[in-house]
């Protein structure tokens, strides 16, 4: 077993049992515990388990939500090829609606220059990329911005979302589950996610597979709500084949 393969089953435990051990993984995995603990801190850098004594917490378990910058660092070429994937979903004219996101923001870099597209974003550093593209026409929802993900939530995006009706909403998501849908870990940012749902033709999710069977405080939409689910190669073909079974196309790139 490769160190990321490793890596991501032990994530995986620890978010199933709520706690793993150091000395429990290594009997496990038949390696020393050297090893485990450098895989624990791997997986701490990452910002998805925090270590305790003897052992790691999942992140979700104690109300932590990784910093942007730490989220960014995860999975990067698989990242790539999903935002890759998801230009096969962009319209050849019209409207689309760009959530914050590390996978998001990969797709506002890879944007065509040969289509004009209007593009909704609650993202400033998102903003920033699209207006030096003069094919685009960049619509920024303003707001108070969350210093943890760059997003902006509350009344000032809701209230513009509300008049407004795009050709495909290109989603981001703290967890995705069969079991509870996609849960993000703010409120506030829900709010946003639903209501770029309903504001939306046709919805696509961008998500690696460190989000799948992940469930976070605050659900803000079904599987159901989903057209199609953009993820990785690593996720196993039974996963993948129970959330398609929940309503969206999924695709693996």
């Amino acid at each position: 077993m490769y160190a990321e393969e490793r890596q991501q089953a032990i994530l995986e435990l620890a978010r199933a049992e709520g706690r793993v051990d150091v000395v429990a993984l290594a009997e496990r995995f038949s390696v020393t515990t050297e090893t485990i603990r450098r895989d624990l801190t791997v997986l701490e850098r990452a910002g998805t388990l925090r270590r305790v004594h003897g052992g790691a917490i999942p992140v979700e378990r104690l109300g932590f939500e990784p910093a942007l910058a730490a989220r960014d660092a995860v999975l990067t070429e698989e990242k790539e090829r999903i935002a890759k994937a998801a230009l096969a979903e962009l319209p050849a004219e019209g409207s689309v609606i760009i959530d914050a996101g590390t996978t998001t923001a990969r797709l506002v870099r890879l944007l065509p220059a040969d289509r004009e597209l209007t593009v909704i974003v609650n993202s400033p550093p998102h903003a920033t990329a699209l207006a030096a593209q003069s094919n685009l026409n960049v619509i920024m929802l303003g707001g108070r911005v969350r210093p943890r993900t760059l997003a902006t939530v509350d009344d000032w995006v809701l209230r513009p979302l509300a008049d407004l009706w795009a050709d495909v909403a290109f989603m981001a998501t703290n967890g995705c589950s069969a079991a509870h849908g996609l849960t993000t870990s703010d409120q506030a940012e829900a709010a946003v996610k639903r209501a770029m749902i309903a504001s939306s033709r046709r919805r696509v999710l961008l998500a690696d597979r460190t989000k799948i069977g992940n469930d976070n405080l605050v659900r803000f939409a079904a599987l159901s709500e989903i057209d199609v689910l953009i993820t990785d190669t690593g996720l196993d073909t039974e996963a993948a084949a129970e959330l398609a079974a929940a309503g969206p196309e999924v695709v693996r790139a």
